[in-house]
C-alpha cells in the first residue's frame, strides 16, 4: 500500500516555504503537510486573494511537491483553553485582539471556521489541529474533581466544536484532533469521551501520532484498532522513556533536551516507537492518507534527521499488503500439479 510521505514543516516556520521546500524535495518527501504560521500558509491570505491557493500549489509543484493537508494547532489550542499569555505566543495578533479569554476563544473559533474554507479553496480534505481543553489542569484530581466538572469540560468542547464541525461538514472536510496532552483527548479513553461528546460526528477524528502515546504507556497500534474509522492523518515522530529512578512521565517541569527529564522525542526510528507495528496496523484499517514527518529530536541537527527520516519512512514504513496468505500458495501450487 502506497502512502505519500510528507514532512510537517510546523518546526521549520523560520524558513521561508520555499527554503524548506527546496530541502524536503531533496530529501526524498513527496509533499508538504502546510502550517498555517510563518510564510508557510495564511488563512485570511487564502481567503482574500483567489490566486494565493494556486500560488502555493504553483510553488510546491515546482520542487516536484504536493499538499494534502493543512494543520492549525496553534489557533485550535485556544478555542477551548483556559486562555492566558502564553496563548499571546502563539496566536496571530486578529486572534489575540486584546487578550479577553472569552473573546479570544471566540475569534479562535472563527480562524478555525476560516481555515476550513482556506482548506477547501486549496482543495485539501483535512485539517489537523488541536483543540485545547478548559479541564487538562484537572488531570490529577486532588483538590477531588467532580464527575459533573469534567463532563463540563466535554459539553465545552460539544458547544465550541459543533459550529466548527458544521462548516467542516458543508465544505466536505475532515478535522483531525491531534491526540496530545493538553487537549481535551490525549490518550484512549478521553478520545473515546471526545467522540461521544460530539456524537460520534464524521467530521472530527484523529491525527494519529505515536510519539505522544508512547511515553503515557499507551499502545500506539490499540489506539489504531480502537478507532479505524477516525484516523484521518498521521504523524511520524519517535519518542524514549529516560526514566532514571529521579524523573517521572510529567516531565518535573524540565524542558525537552535536558537529560533529567523521563521522556522525550527522537527521531523516527531512534526511540522506542514500533513503526513496523504501526505500519502493519495502518494497513490492517487499509488508511491510505499521508505519512507526514514531524521532526523533534533534541539531540540531532535537523535537517540531518529529516533527510534521515525520509529514508527510514520509506524502507519501514511503506510496504504493500500482501492479498491472500502465505500458505495458498501450497494449495494452488498442488492444484496446478494435479491439473
Amino acid at each position: 500500500m502506497s502512502r505519500p510521505l510528507t514532512l510537517f514543516t510546523g518546526q521549520w516556520a523560520d524558513l521561508p516555504i520555499e527554503s524548506i521546500c527546496e530541502k524536503a524535495s531533496k530529501w526524498g518527501y513527496e509533499g508538504i503537510e502546510l502550517p498555517c504560521w510563518g510564510d508557510h500558509f495564511n488563512v485570511q491570505k487564502a481567503l482574500e486573494d483567489d490566486k494565493y491557493c494556486q500560488g502555493r500549489h504553483d510553488l510546491l509543484g515546482k520542487y516536484g511537491l504536493k499538499t494534502w493537508a493543512i494543520s492549525n494547532h496553534l489557533v485550535g489550542q485556544a478555542i477551548c483553553d483556559v486562555i492566558d499569555e502564553r496563548h499571546k505566543l502563539i496566536l496571530p495578533p486578529h486572534v489575540w485582539g486584546d487578550g479577553k479569554p472569552e473573546g479570544v476563544k471566540e475569534r479562535a473559533a472563527k480562524e478555525m471556521i476560516d481555515t476550513a474554507r482556506a482548506a477547501a479553496k486549496l482543495g485539501v480534505k483535512v485539517v489537523n489541529g488541536f483543540t485545547g481543553s478548559s479541564i487538562w489542569h484537572l488531570l490529577y484530581s486532588f483538590p477531588p474533581v467532580s464527575d459533573a466538572m469534567i463532563e463540563a469540560g466535554y459539553k465545552d468542547l460539544a458547544d465550541r466544536f459543533n459550529p466548527i464541525l458544521d462548516e467542516f461538514k458543508k465544505l466536505g472536510l475532515k478535522f483531525a484532533l491531534e491526540v496530545h496532552p493538553t487537549e481535551i483527548a490525549f490518550d484512549l479513553h478521553s478520545a473515546e469521551t471526545a467522540l461521544k461528546a460530539l456524537d460520534r460526528r464524521p467530521e472530527f477524528g484523529f491525527n494519529f501520532d505515536p510519539s505522544h502515546l508512547i511515553w503515557q504507556f499507551v499502545d500506539p497500534v490499540a489506539f489504531i484498532r480502537a478507532f479505524p474509522d477516525r484516523i484521518y492523518h498521521v504523524h511520524v515522530k519517535d519518542a524514549a522513556l529516560t526514566l532514571d529512578g529521579k524523573s517521572g512521565i510529567l516531565g518535573s517541569h524540565i524542558n525537552f533536551g535536558d537529560p533529567r527529564r523521563g521522556w522525550d522525542f527522537r527521531s523516527p526510528g531512534r526511540g522506542q516507537v514500533d513503526f513496523n507495528a504501526i505500519a502493519r496496523a495502518l494497513n490492517e484499517i487499509g488508511y491510505e492518507g499521508p505519512l507526514s514527518v514531524e521532526w523533534e529530536d533534541p539531540g540531532m541537527d535537523r535537517e540531518y534527521g529529516a533527510a534521515e527520516a525520509a529514508r527510514f519512512v520509506k524502507e519501514k514504513m511503506i510496504f504493500a499488503t500482501p492479498g491472500r496468505l502465505f500458505d495458498q500458495a501450497f494449495a494452488e501450487g498442488q492444484a496446478k500439479a494435479g491439473a
